[in-house]
C-alpha cells in the first residue's frame, strides 16, 4: 500500500515538472491566454517592472576607460512576487518570458530571466517570446517562433534609461538650491516644455495685421456664382485697409466680366493609414475629446481583453497598441479585403493593397487594427463600455476604410476677368465616396459647396449683381492641445510612442504647465525652469539633439552602435555644462516684476513656494508683503486680492477674530495678524488621548484629513475617519467610529477590536 502511495505521490511531481511556466507583464492577460494554452501552461504576471535603478542613489559608474556600469534593486514590494515566480519556475519544464514587445517588455523579461536563471537548472530552456496580438494563432506562432532575449533592444532601454537618470538625478539638486526644494528636470520632458513655452512666447508677442478680401456675386441666367477676388493686373495683392478696399470696390463696380476659362477636373481622396500610437491618440481626443492617458488606457484594456458574456474568457480586440509602425500582417490585408468586397461591393476594393510606410519607424510590430475585422463596433458594443466602444469603433473604421477605394470627386473652377480684376470660383462634388462610407474626414473639397451650373460656358457674360469687401486680422499661432503636442513631438522626433503619454502627464504633475480650456499654458515656475536649463544646459536641453538621441537609441537597438559609445558621447558634454551651471551659487531665482509693493514701494518679485508660485518684496525679510497673482491674456502680471473670510473664533494669543485661508491641504483658521501672531487654529476632540492624555487635534496630509495626538511624535496615537464622541454602550470606548455602507446608510461602529458594537442610524 504504502509503495502505491510512494508511486502516485512521483506522478505527481512528474506531473507538475511537465508544466511550462509563461511569464508576461499584466495580470489581465492571464486569463486570455490561459484559454488558449490550457493544462500545459501556468501563466503568472510581474505585473510591470520587477527591477529599476535605486531609488535614493545614482546607481550609474563611468570608470576611466568609459566602461559604464548599471546597478539595479528590486523594485518596492516586489520581492514576493519574484519569489512566486522563482518557486514556481524551479518546478516547470521550460521557461517562457512572455512581457510586451517593446523596450520596456525587453528589459523586464531580462530583469525576471535572470531570477530564474539563478535557480533554473537548463537555461537553455527559457525562452523569449512576443506576440503583436492576443489570440491563439498569434501565441502559438510565438511559441513555434521562440528566441532569446534581445540584448540590443535591453541595451537601448538601458541608455534611455541611464540618460534619464543623469540629467534627473544631477540637474534636479541644482534646481532645489536655484528655484525651489521638490523640482525636477527630465530630459524629454524639458523639451515638451520648451516647445510649450517657446508657443507661448510666440503668442504673447503676436501683433495681428489687418488685411481684407474681396467677394461678389455674379448672374448667370436666374442663379448667382458666389466668387473671390483672385488678382489684381494679373498679380497677387493684399489690401491692408478699409481705404485700399473702398477704393478696389469702386473700380470693380465700373467693370464688365465674363468666364474667361473653365477647368474641369476629377481629384482622388486616399484613404488615411491605419493607426499608430500618435495618430490614435490625436484623432481620439480630436473626434472624441479623450485624453492622451485615456486613449492609452481604454486601448489596453481592448488590446488585454474583455468579456464577450462568459467572465472566466476574454476576448482581445485590438493588436498592440504602443507603436510607430504602419505595417499590416498579410492575414489582417486578406481579412479586410474580403470583408469590404462582401460588404460594400467590388467597387469600394482597389486592385492593388494599400500599403503603408513610415520613415525611421521600428517595425517590431504592426500598426493599430482590430485582431478580426468581423467583430464590428456593432457586435463589439454589446459587450463593451461606451469608451470602448467609441475607441474601437474609430480603430476598426480607420483601419477598413485604409484599404478601401480614393474617394472620387468631379471639381469645376472659373476664372471671372473684367479688365483689371480677376475673380476665381471652385465647385466640387462627391461622385464617389469610397473609404468615405467608413471613416469620415473633412476635405478641402468638402468645404467647396459653390455649385456652378452645368450649361456655362467660356466667354459668357457674368454681370456683377453684388461686390463686398471683408476685414480679417492675422491669428495668433494656437497653444497646444494635447493632440497637437503629441503631433509636434512626433514631428521633431522627440519621444516614442511608448513616451507620449507620460510626458503630457508629467510636466503637468511637476506643475511645469496647466492645462486649461483644452490648451498647455506654462506656468510661471514652468517658464523659470525652461530659462534656467536652456541658457545652462544648451548642449542637453533642445529639439534637435533630444531628436538625435532618439535616433541612437534606435540604432542600439538595432546594433549599430554601441550602448557606451552613446552615453559617453552624451555624458562629455554634459558633464562641462552640469559643473558650470552647479558652480553658479545664487539666491533662489525669483522674477522681476513692474508692481511696486504696497507697503513699501519696492519691486515686487514672482517667487516660487511649496503652495506654489506668489507675489513677494524684493526688500524681504524686512518687507514681508505677499499676494497672488494673476496674468491676462497680454501676459501682464495682476495682484489678486485674497478673499478673507472673518470667523468668530478668537485668537486665544492676540484677541484678534481667526480668518479662513486655503493651504495645500485645504481651508484652515489663521490669525490674521501674521507675522507678528502665528497662531494657526487646530479642530480638536473633547476627549484627552487615550494612551497619553494630550489633546487630539484634525491633521492635515495628501490623502485627507484624520485626528491624531498632539504628542506625536512621543505619542503616535490617529483615528482616520469620522468621529461620534458618544462611548460605546457595550465596551465605554470614549468614542465610536462613523462609517457609510453600500447603501449609504450611516453605521456607528465600536473601535475596539474586542468589541463588535455597531448601530445603524
Amino acid at each position: 500500500m504504502e509503495k502505491k502511495k510512494k508511486k502516485k505521490n512521483n506522478n505527481s511531481k512528474k506531473m507538475k515538472s511537465n508544466k511550462k511556466l509563461m511569464i508576461v507583464e499584466s495580470p489581465a492577460k492571464i486569463k486570455t491566454i490561459s484559454k488558449f494554452l490550457g493544462e500545459n501552461f501556468q501563466i503568472m504576471s510581474t505585473f510591470g517592472h520587477v527591477k529599476d535603478l535605486p531609488p535614493k542613489k545614482l546607481g550609474v559608474t563611468v570608470d576611466e576607460q568609459g566602461k559604464i556600469s548599471i546597478e539595479y534593486s528590486v523594485i518596492e514590494n516586489k520581492n514576493k512576487l519574484i519569489k512566486d515566480i522563482c518557486k514556481t519556475a524551479s518546478k516547470s519544464k521550460e521557461i517562457y518570458l512572455a512581457s510586451d514587445p517593446d523596450r520596456e517588455g525587453e528589459i523586464i523579461s531580462w530583469h525576471i530571466g535572470q531570477e530564474i536563471e539563478k535557480i533554473f537548472p537548463d537555461k537553455s530552456k527559457i525562452y523569449r517570446i512576443t506576440f503583436n496580438e492576443i489570440t491563439k494563432p498569434a501565441i502559438t506562432d510565438a511559441i513555434e517562433h521562440k528566441t532569446i532575449i534581445d540584448l540590443n533592444k535591453v541595451n537601448a532601454q538601458q541608455a534611455r534609461r541611464v540618460l534619464d537618470r543623469w540629467v534627473g538625478y544631477e540637474v534636479s539638486p541644482i534646481l532645489w538650491r536655484k528655484i525651489a526644494k521638490g523640482l525636477s528636470a527630465g530630459r524629454v520632458q524639458s523639451v515638451a516644455l520648451l516647445l510649450i513655452c517657446n508657443r507661448e512666447e510666440e503668442v504673447l508677442i503676436f501683433k495681428p495685421d489687418e488685411y481684407w478680401s474681396v467677394q461678389a456675386l455674379f448672374i448667370f441666367k436666374k442663379t448667382t456664382i458666389e466668387s473671390e477676388l483672385f488678382k489684381i493686373s494679373n498679380k497677387t495683392f493684399k489690401l491692408k485697409n478699409k481705404q485700399e478696399t473702398d477704393k478696389v470696390l469702386g473700380e470693380i463696380k465700373k467693370e464688365k466680366f465674363s468666364v474667361e476659362k473653365i477647368t474641369e477636373k476629377k481629384r482622388f481622396k486616399r484613404p488615411l493609414p491605419p493607426f499608430m500610437t500618435s495618430t490614435l491618440q490625436q484623432d481620439s481626443y480630436n473626434k472624441l475629446g479623450f485624453s492622451v492617458d485615456k486613449t492609452m488606457s481604454v486601448a489596453q484594456k481592448l488590446y488585454e481583453g474583455v468579456s464577450f458574456g462568459d467572465k472566466d474568457k476574454q476576448e482581445a480586440l485590438i493588436t498592440y497598441m504602443r507603436t510607430d509602425s504602419l505595417r499590416i500582417s498579410n492575414t489582417a490585408i486578406k481579412d479586410s479585403r474580403n470583408y469590404i468586397s462582401k460588404k460594400f461591393g467590388s467597387d469600394y476594393l482597389p486592385k492593388a493593397t494599400n500599403v503603408y510606410t513610415k520613415k525611421g519607424a521600428q517595425d517590431a510590430h504592426e500598426a493599430i487594427r482590430p485582431i478580426n475585422v468581423g467583430i464590428t463596433p456593432q457586435i463589439a458594443s454589446r459587450h463593451l463600455t461606451p469608451d470602448q466602444t467609441k475607441l474601437y469603433s474609430l480603430i476598426w473604421k480607420r483601419f477598413v476604410a485604409c484599404q478601401m477605394a480614393p474617394a472620387q470627386y468631379f471639381q469645376r473652377q472659373l476664372l471671372i476677368k473684367g479688365k483689371k480684376y480677376t475673380f476665381k470660383t471652385t465647385g466640387s462634388t462627391l461622385m464617389f465616396d469610397g473609404f468615405l462610407k467608413v471613416y469620415m474626414v473633412e476635405t478641402e473639397e468638402d468645404k467647396q459647396t459653390i455649385k456652378i451650373p452645368k450649361e456655362i460656358k467660356e466667354k459668357d457674360s457674368l454681370p456683377l449683381k453684388k461686390v463686398d469687401g471683408k476685414q480679417h486680422f492675422t491669428q495668433p499661432p494656437s497653444r497646444y492641445s494635447q493632440a497637437t503636442l503629441v503631433k509636434e513631438l512626433e514631428k521633431k522626433g522627440v519621444g516614442r510612442p511608448s513616451t507620449y503619454a507620460a510626458i503630457l502627464s508629467t510636466i503637468q504633475k511637476r506643475k511645469y504647465a496647466k492645462f486649461e480650456k483644452k490648451r498647455f499654458h506654462p506656468t510661471e515656475l514652468g517658464k523659470t525652469v525652461n530659462n534656467m536649463l536652456i541658457k545652462n544646459l544648451p548642449d542637453i536641453i533642445n529639439i534637435s539633439f533630444t531628436a538625435h538621441m532618439e535616433e541612437d537609441l534606435d540604432k542600439i537597438e538595432a546594433g549599430k552602435i554601441k550602448r557606451d559609445s552613446v552615453l559617453n558621447e552624451f555624458y562629455e558634454k554634459f558633464k562641462k555644462d552640469l559643473v558650470a551651471f552647479g558652480g553658479k551659487i545664487a539666491t533662489k531665482k525669483a522674477l522681476e516684476t513692474k508692481l511696486k509693493c504696497p507697503k513699501c514701494g519696492k519691486s515686487l518679485m514672482i517667487r516660487f513656494g511649496k503652495t506654489g508660485e506668489f507675489l513677494g518684496c524684493s526688500k524681504f525679510p524686512e518687507c514681508k508683503f505677499t499676494s497672488n497673482f494673476k496674468r491676462d491674456e497680454k501676459g501682464e502680471i495682476h495682484m489678486v486680492k485674497e478673499e478673507v473670510k472673518e470667523t468668530e473664533i478668537k485668537c486665544p494669543k492676540c484677541g484678534k477674530m481667526l480668518v479662513k485661508k486655503i493651504g495645500r491641504f485645504g481651508p484652515f483658521y489663521a490669525c490674521p495678524g501674521y507675522p507678528e501672531c502665528k497662531y494657526i487654529h487646530q479642530e480638536s476632540l473633547k476627549m484627552p488621548c487615550p494612551q497619553c492624555g494630550e489633546k487630539i487635534v484634525k491633521r492635515r496630509w495628501k490623502g485627507g484629513n484624520f485626528w491624531g495626538c498632539s504628542g506625536y511624535p512621543k505619542c503616535q496615537f490617529a483615528i482616520f475617519g469620522e468621529v461620534e464622541e458618544t462611548p460605546c454602550p457595550k465596551c465605554n470606548s470614549p468614542y465610536l467610529l462613523i462609517k457609510k455602507d453600500k447603501q449609504k446608510n450611516i453605521i456607528f461602529s465600536c473601535p475596539n477590536k474586542e468589541c463588535d458594537y455597531t448601530k445603524k442610524d
